[in-house]
Formats: C-alpha cells, structure tokens, sequence
C-alpha cells in the first residue's frame, strides 16, 4: 500500500477518534479541532493534485524491476499540426512511444488516430472532454464521458484502451472506483518537462527530462496544447530527449509493453 493511502487511513481513524471523544467525554478544544479539519483537507487535497502519491488510486509511475528502456508518453491530442512532426521524429529515431488522447480529439481527427497506430504507438485515454474540474465531477459523469472516450478510440481502432491518465493528473475516490469497474490502468511519469504551459522553453523543457531518462522511467510529454491555442514546446524539445536517450543506449517503449509482462512497480500506487 503507498505510503500516502495509509497515512489517508491513519488520519481518517484519527478524526473518527476525536468525533467519539467528543460525543463520549468531553468536546475538544476548537483550536485543536480546527487544526484537525485543515489537516485532513490539505491531505486531501495531496492526494487530489498529486497523483504520484496514489493516495486514491493505484498508479503506474515507472517501469517494473528489471525494465529496459524509456516509455516516452504524449498527452492532449491528437493535433494535426504537432502530431505528425512527433511521429516522424518517433519513426527516424525507431522509437515507441504511448498517446494519450482525448476522446473529442480522436473524434474530429481520427485518420490521425489511425496512423499513431500503424506506426506501432500504444493508444490510451486522457479522458474525452479534459475536464479540468473532473476530479470534483460526479462518479456517473466520470463514467459517461471515460465510457464516451473508450467507445471513440475503439470505433476507430477497434481496439479498446486500457491505459488512462486523468485530466491535469487530477485523481479522486470517484475516479478511482470508476477507472476499477471499467478495468483501467492509471499511468503517471517518473520525469515530466512541463512542456504544456504556453511558452514553456523547449531547451528547459529538455533539461527537466534528460537528468530523469533512465531504464525504467516514463516521460510526460505534449504533443498538442489542451486547448490547440499555442504550440507546445514538447515536440522541439523531443530531438534533444531523442538523442540523450540514443547516447545512453536507452530504447523507446510502449507502456503498455511493460504491463503486458505482468509486472508492477511495488513503488506505484
């Protein structure tokens, strides 16, 4: 169990206790209680911001012991004008990688969809609508629109994903009961170039990555702007990242490859 998820269940018992104290013995001090409520909402709050801590859900964040190479991971599109430039920096480089689309995307572009896939590239699920509040949404809204996203990739690729990351990496107990009922593994990264922010520095973007390309690792990159309203700088910072990889003999893997193995990392949750 991750560390975070305990400590949500230590401090939930904990707040149970001082409830019962209060309806038993003696109220507790307002000062004491009020430090106990901020407590638990700014761990709360942990689990819901950082998925990594897996509070909620269980999260692959890195390979399993043993993993070769470097799972590169694309979020936000497909994008017809950034997509193709990735995808031919992937090919020269004989590099596979995972594409987390969003749904209503795939929907508009899904000759795009199609190709990421003939050319051997993993297709997952960034949900269909990016919704930057859905970790607040309702479990039957999480649903519809992640059922609505896996039903668009399998018309077009007749495949269904089992591979999903959360809008903005935003988790929830909700989100973690409906990615369980439709079977979902929930990835994370271990290295991430913030490469989605309008005007990130491809060169920053880069540096960020390349001191965390090791066996094993998963990448967060962009290959298209949540709202297509600025270029993202991962694919310029990709030929950097590419060839840091190729000088320490790193290849390109699909996620979905190491899952298939049956491995975990005992670190993810």
């Amino acid at each position: 169990m991750p560390f975070a998820r305990a400590l949500l269940y230590a401090a939930s018992l904990g707040a149970l206790a001082l409830v019962a104290r209060s309806l038993l013995v003696a109220p507790v001090p307002i000062a004491v209680a009020g430090a106990a409520i901020a407590g638990y909402l700014a761990l709360v709050l942990c689990g819901v911001f950082f998925l990594g801590l897996g509070m909620f859900v269980d999260v692959v964040k890195r390979g399993p012991p043993g993993a070769r190479g470097v799972a590169l991971t694309f979020d936000d599109g497909p994008s017809p004008e950034h997509t193709p430039a990735v995808l031919a920096l992937l090919d020269e480089a004989g590099v596979k990688a995972t594409f987390f689309v969003i749904g209503r995307k795939a929907e508009a572009h899904p000759e795009l969809v199609r190709e990421i896939a003939a050319r051997g590239h993993a297709i997952a699920l960034h949900s269909h609508a990016h919704d930057r509040l859905f970790s607040l949404r309702s479990a039957r809204r999480v649903e519809q629109d992640l059922r609505q996203g896996l039903d668009v990739i399998e018309r077009i690729t007749g495949a269904r994903p089992t591979l999903f990351r959360p809008p903005v990496g935003h988790t929830s107990p909700r989100i973690a009961r409906v990615v369980d009922a439709l079977d979902l593994d929930v990835i994370g990264w271990s290295a991430r170039g913030f490469d989605g922010l309008a005007g990130a520095d491809p060169g920053r973007v880069a540096a960020r990555i390349i001191p965390g390309l090791r066996d094993g690792a998963i990448v967060l990159l962009h290959d298209a702007a949540e709202r297509d309203d600025h270029a993202p700088a991962g694919p310029l910072a990709l030929p950097r990242i590419l060839a840091a990889m190729e000088k320490r003999n790193l290849v390109g893997v699909r996620v979905d490859a190491w899952l298939d193995d049956g491995a975990r990392d005992d670190g993810a949750a």
